[in-house]
């Protein structure tokens, strides 16, 4: 009798070990999405700013047509991406591009002093230091996520329970050298 109690509450432990490792491996899958949904959204407020920039920036620079189809191919590229590594392709190519919108502002004082101008580009400073917070916060949570799957006795239920590591958002080293340019 004694040997059957013993017995009982091993598999109880282990039964309630196993489920504790699961609804932990359910919150970090879920904390990672939710990350990522919190890098689409501002990503989406980045793209509603930039025709406004480019159309502002136009209107003190009509001859600079190809850096303006550049920056709306690239928005356009970057808005369409599906999944973590398109997604970060696109905003590497949407940042170099914006890079070459604020060069092409450079040389335009009189742009540099237009209100509309100056508050796009105080929004969009912020927008990527929001976008740069989502990225860290999301990257975190996929190394915490990837981290459970990979230790014992973590392995063991993400491997019963079909659990796939995240991959993490990253940016292009050239990129990362510095931010988007948008003070003068």
């Amino acid at each position: 009798m004694g040997a059957l109690l013993v017995l009982l509450i091993i598999i109880g432990v282990v039964l309630v070990a196993g489920i504790g490792i699961y609804n932990s491996l359910v919150t970090l899958r879920n904390r990672c999405d939710n990350g990522w949904s919190q890098i689409d959204v501002q990503l989406r407020r980045r793209y509603d700013l930039i025709p406004n920039l480019v159309e502002t920036v136009k209107g003190y620079a009509k001859h600079e047509r190809e850096v303006f189809e550049k920056v709306t191919q690239a928005r356009a590229a970057a808005a369409g991406a599906q999944g973590v590594k398109a997604q970060a392709e696109a905003d590497n190519m949407l940042t170099g591009a914006l890079k070459s919108l604020f060069a092409v502002a450079e040389a335009y004082p009189d742009l540099k002093a237009n209100q509309n101008f100056l508050m796009l580009q105080e929004e969009l400073a912020g927008t990527e230091s929001k976008v740069a917070y989502a990225r860290q916060f999301y990257n975190d949570t996929v190394m915490k996520f990837n981290m459970r799957q990979q230790v014992f006795p973590s392995s063991v239920i993400a491997n019963m329970f079909g659990f796939k590591p995240r991959e993490y958002f990253q940016i292009e080293e050239e990129v990362a050298k510095g931010p988007v340019k948008v003070q003068f």
